[in-house]
């Protein structure tokens, strides 16, 4: 049987966008805006080091190194990301943050011709008008701060990026105030930022395709758009693909979602909803290796229910759905029992379903035990040990808790 024949899929039913030919860059914010998490350590320079690495791995196409502007500990920590890609041949592009203020265009300037490499500017500057209201700004100030910067950045051979924080609840006058002055001043990539999480998807697909329509494209410039969106709503992933059917050229995401407040679009959980989208062709199994080291790197233990990279996410100690697994691997087909009560593939990312003994299972999780553990699976009396204990019990029992059991009915 076809395999495509097993899985009636109505993600794909009728009319929809191409994913397949989609073409997205990803843009990799753990090492600046993810380190806002005010619950998250700052990494030793090995583990962001490390994290760089990966993120070239997973074929991310670029990464925030740091804004610059923010000391003297956060430039040197720029200067030696910058150093690495270059010395690595890294296949990644950097970028560094940067207020619409000259003195933080400044060291990414001078980090950039230090290190030979071009690392893209990214000018931010609030838009909304309850940002102006509570900083007492007006457009014509907001336009004159953001001009001398960006002709700064431009002026000495930097790549712009204009970013807009709280893009999501600006006016359309005022982003197209800023946008356009922006392309006509240099910058030849845009960001819209959804720095609260404010947005729904079908407001993503709207503030895009208006962006794209009414202002890049009259400007007859070459100039790319961005998505950057947080998950207050919990809307990260969810908003990232809605920017992409909308037409972004690059979304913005960290690793395990960490950042400011809840943390922003989770960068693993985009790569995995890419990838069975037929959007995603790098290579999966650097993706847990990626998120335990972001997780150790900046303190923040992987929930056991967080999706594909839980404890739990590919463990089932429940009797129906082991039954199935079993009878899928009893078959001999690996690709059917990763997928059987699975809409994830454990495989494809380097890891294994795993089935344990707890009180709602059956004797098809103890069988599997048994034999997965080097036990005679057909034993009727260590079925029966185990499956007692496990009926008389309020958790998952321990491998070493079965082995135990096992021993004193004389395995």
């Amino acid at each position: 049987m076809e395999y495509r024949e097993l899985i009636y899929d109505w993600n794909a039913a009728g009319p929809s966008f191409d994913w397949a030919g989609a073409r997205v860059d990803l843009n990799d914010e753990t090492l600046r805006d993810g380190l806002q998490c005010p619950s998250v350590k700052d990494p030793t320079m090995d583990q962001k080091i490390r994290l760089l690495h990966l993120m070239a791995d997973l074929g991310i196409a670029s990464l925030d190194i740091g804004l610059p502007g923010a000391g003297p500990r956060v430039r040197e920590q720029v200067l030696a990301l910058a150093r690495e890609i270059v010395s690595a041949k890294l296949r990644i592009s950097p970028n560094c943050a940067a207020r619409t203020v000259i003195a933080d265009v400044e060291p990414v300037v001078e980090i950039s011709q230090q290190v030979g490499i071009a690392i893209e500017a990214a000018t931010f500057i609030g838009s909304s008008p309850i940002r102006q209201y509570a900083e007492d700004w007006t457009l014509d100030k907001m336009l004159e701060t953001s001009e001398k910067a960006v002709t700064f950045a431009v002026k000495h051979g930097l790549p712009v990026m204009f970013v807009t924080e709280d893009t999501t609840r600006a006016r359309p006058d005022t982003l197209q105030a800023l946008y356009g002055h922006a392309i006509s001043w240099g910058a030849r990539r845009v960001c819209l930022a959804d720095t609260v999480g404010h947005a729904t998807p079908d407001g993503v697909r709207r503030l895009v395709r208006f962006v794209k329509d009414e202002i890049i494209r009259p400007s007859g410039e070459d100039v790319k758009l961005d998505w950057h969106g947080h998950r207050d709503r919990g809307m990260g992933v969810i908003n990232c693909l809605a920017a992409i059917e909308a037409g972004a050229d690059r979304v913005h995401a960290t690793a395990l979602g960490v950042g400011e407040r809840v943390g922003n679009a989770e960068m693993d959980l985009l790569i995995v909803n890419l990838h069975l989208l037929g959007a995603y062709q790098g290579d999966l199994t650097k993706l847990p290796e990626y998120c335990r080291l972001a997780s150790e790197a900046v303190g923040r233990p992987i929930a056991v229910d967080y999706p594909v990279m839980g404890a739990d996410a590919f463990r089932t100690g429940t009797g129906v759905h082991a039954a199935a697994i079993v009878k899928a691997r009893h078959k001999g087909d690996d690709w059917l029992a990763d997928r059987v009560y699975s809409s994830i593939p454990a495989g494809e990312l380097g890891m294994k379903q795993r089935i344990e003994i707890s009180p709602v299972s059956g004797l098809s999780n103890v069988k599997f035990w048994l034999a997965a553990h080097g036990y005679d699976a057909a034993n009727e009396r260590y079925a029966k040990v185990l499956f007692d204990a496990a009926k008389s019990t309020d958790r998952v029992l321990t491998d070493e808790e079965c082995h135990t059991l096992l021993a004193g009915a004389g395995a």
